[in-house]
């Protein structure tokens, strides 16, 4: 079968720092996107009083802002989505991020037919601008129950409409041998029952069956482990300690990670952007666009480290381009928005 080589890889506006305690305003983050080399695009959906900085910037520096992204409370924050996408196609976006919290503003869980209707208003809302919304993989979303996915994807193509997903495997993969983390909505009942899989060389496993099923359109590259440690350096308002969905990419310094570092409990999280990859650059029909390289200093991800963010996600970039090339079976990928560098 005929490869491709159709696959961009960006940097997320929130990955461009190297801390959580010295962040760039967004004229360094796009200057620092764009002089890593690596990267095609920026990926940012910019506040209303950051969007002209953002937009001189890009155009300054030549650096794309291909897609964008936000998360939303159904029923508050509709025209939230409606000027973000406004904006997406301001900024020349393709795809727009859409991260939907698992409780409506009213209090109760969206069930799965709200959500796939959610899912065709927005569609519908950002199609007509020209930006294709992709619902996100995440914690402390409806997505969060893996299981939910095929059920509202199913629902939403009995409508006769194409399913679109961000994967962002990282909560799929800290999951693995985490039973606390397993038990938020209910989801270890029906891992121990076998119809929820999380571990990607199991068939049958989620990642493989989204990715199988062409729902995937973007994606974001963030590592984890299984039963990834919390993160003890950094606490939510309530006190309790960041969930830990990132892990270093490369050794970190002597101190800069909480707990010990093994290159080896990648190989998971590795798998899953192998087979994206494969997927991607033998079937014609795959929807995948763009990778957004995602480590960034939040409470539940790289807060409180003492590793770079960034170079985590310029050392993840570079291991991404060499695997596509390896997937494609062809010379190395050339970015085209960046001179490659080193």
């Amino acid at each position: 079968m005929e490869t491709r080589n159709d696959l961009e890889i960006g940097c997320t506006g929130g990955g461009a720092t190297h801390s959580d305690t010295d962040i760039p305003d967004i004229a360094t983050k796009v200057r620092m996107v764009k002089e890593a080399g690596v990267f095609d695009y920026i990926d940012r959906s910019p506040p209303d009083e950051e969007f002209s900085d953002l937009l001189k910037a890009c155009e300054r520096h030549d650096l794309p802002v291909r897609a964008s992204g936000w998360f939303y409370t159904l029923g508050r924050d509709e025209p939230l989505f409606e000027r973000n996408i406004v904006k997406a196609r301001l900024l020349g976006s393709v795809v727009h991020n859409v991260q939907l919290l698992t409780h409506h503003a009213d209090g109760h869980a969206l069930d799965d037919a709200e959500v796939a209707e959610a899912y065709l208003r927005f569609r519908d809302f950002g199609l007509r601008h020209g930006v294709e919304p992709c619902f996100e993989i995440h914690v402390n979303m409806w997505s969060e129950h893996f299981g939910r996915v095929a059920r509202v994807g199913a629902l939403v193509e009995a409508r006769g409409v194409p399913f679109r997903l961000t994967l962002d495997h990282s909560h799929v993969i800290f999951k693995i041998d985490n039973p606390i983390e397993q038990n938020v909505q209910n989801m270890r009942a029906d891992i121990d029952a076998g119809r929820v899989v999380l571990d990607p060389t199991v068939p049958g496993n989620v990642c493989a069956a989204w990715i199988g099923r062409n729902w995937v359109a973007h994606a974001h590259a963030r590592a984890s482990v299984p039963a990834n440690p919390v993160n003890i350096r950094a606490k939510h308002p309530d006190g309790s300690f960041g969930r830990g969905i990132q892990y270093p990419f490369v050794r970190p310094a002597d101190g800069a990670y909480p707990a010990p570092w093994d290159e080896a409990k990648l190989e998971p999280w590795k798998r899953v952007v192998r087979d994206l990859l494969r997927h991607h650059a033998n079937d014609a029909a795959s929807p995948l666009g763009q990778i957004s390289c995602e480590f960034i200093p939040n409470i539940d991800y790289g807060a409180g480290h003492g590793y770079s963010i960034f170079e985590n996600n310029v050392a993840c970039a570079r291991w991404l381009r060499a695997e596509w090339a390896a997937a494609c079976g062809a010379q190395a990928y050339v970015c085209n928005a960046a001179p490659r560098r080193g």
